[in-house]
């Protein structure tokens, strides 16, 4: 993290974890072979439309950090996602939950696309 990223008491900032989770979704897309932006260029988009975290521990500026990703729903128009976000001595730093749903540009709903929904079936965890 940057210091930029931090509290006064060394703290990383309570809302940069939802852009952690955010940046870890777009690799994980990304890992999928089919980038964020290119769902969009195709009419889909995955808006945030929940979201719960609960701290464990804190990460403080220059602490090596990994984040788990995993999808837990993928069906109709619902899109879910969990996170474990660790610490480099191992020690649970986060655990969240992104709720999203699958709307065109007009923000109408639509079905997940059957080619996400078949990239995502060997990672959906329940």
């Amino acid at each position: 993290m940057t210091y930029a990223d931090c509290t006064p008491g060394n703290h990383i900032y309570y809302g940069r974890y939802l852009d952690l989770m955010e940046s870890a979704r777009g690799e994980f897309f990304r890992h999928l072979g089919t980038p964020l932006l290119q769902w969009q260029e195709q009419g889909f988009i995955f808006p945030v439309i929940e979201c719960h975290l609960r701290y464990r521990a804190p990460a403080r500026y220059d602490d090596l950090i990994t984040i788990e990703l995993c999808p837990t729903i993928a069906e109709g128009v619902r899109l879910n996602f969990a996170y474990r976000i660790v610490g480099q001595s191992g020690a649970l730093v986060l655990e969240g939950e992104t709720r999203h749903a699958c709307t065109g540009m007009n923000e109408k709903p639509r079905r997940l696309p059957e080619e996400l929904t078949g990239a995502l079936q060997p990672y959906l965890r329940a």
